[in-house]
């Protein structure tokens, strides 16, 4: 039995932590360890204020858009969702005139706490793009995309 040729890493690297996909998960972390700790002071998850975030801009996502939207299972989205409800910050009809999905919108008590989390929130991405010159930012984000398309993503 033959043993297989070791693989190569994908660029030139003294050890595991120098890998692309190493340091993207390590700042990942970061930022949500970072979040965490910021959004429970406003008895919030990170994916509870994303989902916020985004029934801000678009009012009225199904569980499915909102999963998408969150990167999390349907299953998790649900989860989600029926903690916001209980909470007050969303309403969601038990039944609708038009097909399967259920418009989320936010109620009033949902998008204070979204504004008043967004601030701390904000404050984190701050000291994360400031750490970097400003005049990379624009490179980073469309690298970061570019790495994300190139996934299939």
């Amino acid at each position: 039995m033959d043993t297989p040729a070791p693989a190569l890493p994908p660029h030139p690297t003294e050890d595991v932590t120098e890998h692309v996909g190493y340091r993207l998960k390590r700042a990942s972390a970061a930022l949500r360890t970072a979040m965490d700790k910021a959004l429970r002071e406003h008895d919030l998850t990170v994916p509870q204020y994303s989902c916020l975030e985004l029934l801000d801009q678009q009012p009225g996502l199904s569980n499915a858009d909102l999963a998408r939207g969150t990167f999390v299972t349907r299953q998790s989205a649900n989860v989600v969702l029926r903690g916001l409800k209980e909470a007050g910050l969303i309403t969601r009809p038990a039944t609708t005139d038009q097909g399967r999905a259920l418009p989320v919108h936010l109620t009033p008590a949902g998008k204070q706490r979204l504004h008043t989390a967004r601030t701390a929130v904000y404050a984190i991405e701050e000291r994360m793009v400031n750490a970097i010159p400003g005049k990379r930012l624009t490179a980073l984000l469309k690298d970061l995309d570019t790495m994300a398309e190139a996934l299939g993503e």
